[in-house]
């Protein structure tokens, strides 16, 4: 199933999805309709995607209660113990306001500052993801945004899964909408009778989703365009084969379009790898999937030595990157493109999808060259502060002119030179006196 190659060999066939014009153009429909008709549009995209008619989109407090008594107590309590490492790690991230004064007078500062209207966008589908609530929503009450909404698909009963329900509850979001897609998307943008506009939008979704999420953008802030899920394992001979073909199996499960990739410079572990890919494949409950993830984004890429792997893994740059070699934190510095690395043999990808702390909302797509997972940061504005003081104006008003009058911007000069103009008035006047 997995094929071995030289890794010189390998076209990784990722790109930031773009979709077809199909896509688009349905895409595009689906905004211009629901900012044109509001909740009748959202309705009518719900029954014909969803198949289900929903008058009010709002989860009731009926339902959320509901929700906690359908989830076992052992995944409530799981949920509960994630989160507060992921509250503990992210609080680590709050930046604060600060202010700093020259001897001369001129204080010069950066404000800190919540977004107000948070939306986070919950995938539906083939499966549920309470741990996407509380990666996204518990960054954004860390940062102090006062107003978090929640979006998801509804099933066909008109219901959300419970699992989700409780870790918002958990996360301490109670604003959840029975909406999907791209409708949700335009919902969260232009407002809607039921669905108040956010100032940005984060979470992953399908192709429909990140093509929403894109067309918005300039409307509303959002966090990224996320494609399908990615693992890179680099591997020497040290590593367990059975390790290393679960930790990719782990993300092929995903997507027909994961990626799930080996570099290794052990073609004995290679050939291991394969046979165990095959063998525990044939116990997955979502096989079909994985096979085709396997099959078209996915290989065993052979090197000559691990630095010629690290300089593999920086040109993929993978959303997840594995370090199953001997003493990884020695050559952690090699290490220059990934979203979230994991070192050694006990901290298997899923850990950090779950319970570690760290977020795993992380860039895709080989964006991870230029762009960090979600965090605290993303829930924050910053403004800057200037009080000059007459003492520097005075002094270094001139070399401002000067590089106003490089630009061309007269008016620019001149909102300098007719202070510096009072100044020398002022200094005549008490020479005269």
């Amino acid at each position: 199933m997995m094929r071995i190659v030289q890794a010189n060999q390998f076209d990784a066939k990722r790109s930031v999805e773009a979709g077809t014009r199909e896509q688009l153009e349905a895409v595009r429909t689906i905004l211009a309709d629901v900012r044109e008709r509001g909740d009748e549009a959202v309705r009518a995209y719900t029954e014909q995607f969803d198949k289900v008619r929903l008058e009010n989109f709002r989860v009731s407090e009926a339902e959320f209660a509901e929700a906690e008594a359908l989830v076992a107590p052992a995944v409530k309590a799981a949920l509960t113990e994630a989160a507060a490492n992921i509250r503990d790690f992210h609080q680590r991230q709050v930046r604060q306001s600060w202010f700093t004064a020259k001897e001369s007078g001129t204080v010069l500062g950066q404000i800190v500052r919540p977004l107000k209207r948070v939306g986070l966008y919950v995938p539906g589908g083939t499966a549920a993801y309470p741990s996407s609530v509380l990666m996204n929503a518990i960054p954004a009450k860390i940062a102090g945004v006062p107003e978090v909404v929640i979006v998801t698909p509804p099933g066909a009963d008109g219901r959300i899964n419970p699992a989700i329900l409780v870790a918002a509850s958990i996360a301490g979001v109670h604003e959840i909408y029975k909406v999907g897609g791209a409708q949700a998307i335009a919902a969260l943008t232009y407002g809607t009778a039921q669905i108040k506009p956010v100032d940005k939008i984060v979470g992953p979704g399908n192709i429909f989703v990140a093509l929403a999420k894109r067309e918005v953008f300039g409307l509303v802030s959002i966090d990224m365009v996320a494609g399908p899920s990615e693992i890179v394992v680099l591997a020497d001979e040290t590593a367990n084969p059975r390790y290393v073909a679960a930790d990719l199996l782990s993300q092929a499960e995903h997507d027909p379009m994961a990626a799930a990739v080996l570099v290794t410079p052990s073609r004995t572990l290679a050939e291991a790898v394969a046979q165990e890919v095959e063998r525990q494949l044939a116990e997955l409950p979502r096989r079909h999937i994985a096979e085709a993830a396997l099959r078209d984004y996915g290989a065993i890429l052979l090197v000559n030595d691990l630095d010629e792997g690290f300089a593999v893994v920086n040109r993929l740059a993978p959303e997840h990157l594995e370090m199953l070699i001997d003493n990884p934190f020695d050559q952690l510095g090699k290490v220059e493109n990934a979203g979230a690395i994991f070192l050694g043999p006990y901290s298997s990808e899923p850990v950090g999808d779950y319970f570690a702390g760290t977020n795993h909302v992380i860039p895709t797509n080989g964006t991870a060259r230029f762009s960090s997972p979600l965090s605290v940061d993303d829930f924050v504005k910053k403004s800057s502060v200037v009080s000059y003081s007459k003492r520097d104006l005075r002094e270094h008003g001139h070399k401002i002119v000067t590089l106003a009058e490089q630009e061309g911007l007269a008016a620019h000069a001149r909102a300098i030179l007719e202070r510096l103009n009072d100044f020398t008035k002022e200094k005549q006047e008490r020479d005269q006196s």
